[in-house]
């Protein structure tokens, strides 16, 4: 049986697909993963709880480290919720994952958008600022934030601010966040 003339003419001939689906999350896979006592991790979850006004609440839970690519992964009873990471100044940068956030929708640090920036974000867009309509007011430029529904208060991505809280806001054109981790990519899909 041969294939129908669409589905090879769906398909690029030139591998250009290639290019548009190599992104961090295809080409990293976890590595050294083991267990950890909450003591050997005790500051950097401090740090998390305190940069984001949270409390994680690990006491009795099963701990894991793990490398993912170039960053650090603390999985809590076999999710990974915390990431480890280095910010362009080459220092470290602890943050929750899309699956933390799902549990700690009251941290700070967060951006807000507006359904039609949906879409693009679940596909590993970068944010634009046109789709921003609230920003906590600790977000500075530089920082790691989640990006979240204006609407249900759902995380839908993490990456990097360009612009402080209110510029984030009033600003219309331009890139907003430059995206590391969103629903659906590899690192939401891992258990």
């Amino acid at each position: 049986m041969s294939t129908p003339w669409f589905i090879n003419n769906a398909m690029p001939k030139d591998d250009s697909l290639g290019v548009l689906v190599n992104n961090m999350a295809n080409e990293w896979s976890i590595r050294k993963r083991r267990p950890v006592r909450r003591k050997n991790i005790a500051p950097l979850l401090k740090r998390l709880e305190t940069d984001l006004a949270i409390d994680l609440n690990v006491d009795g839970a099963f701990l894991e480290m793990a490398e993912y690519g170039p960053w650090t992964m603390v999985f809590v009873d076999r999710t990974p919720l915390v990431i480890e990471l280095f910010d362009s100044e080459e220092e470290r940068c602890v943050f929750l994952t899309l699956r933390g956030f799902l549990q700690h929708t009251e941290a700070l640090k967060w951006v807000e958008v507006d359904l039609g920036a949906i879409p693009f974000l679940m596909n590993g867009a970068d944010c634009m600022v046109a789709g921003v309509h609230d920003a906590e007011p600790s977000v500075q430029s530089g920082d790691l934030v989640w990006i979240r529904d204006m609407t249900h208060k759902r995380p839908l991505a993490l990456g990097w601010a360009v612009d402080d809280a209110e510029e984030l806001v009033q600003n219309t054109k331009g890139k907003g966040i430059k995206t590391v981790h969103w629903v659906g990519d590899e690192l939401w899909n891992m258990e």
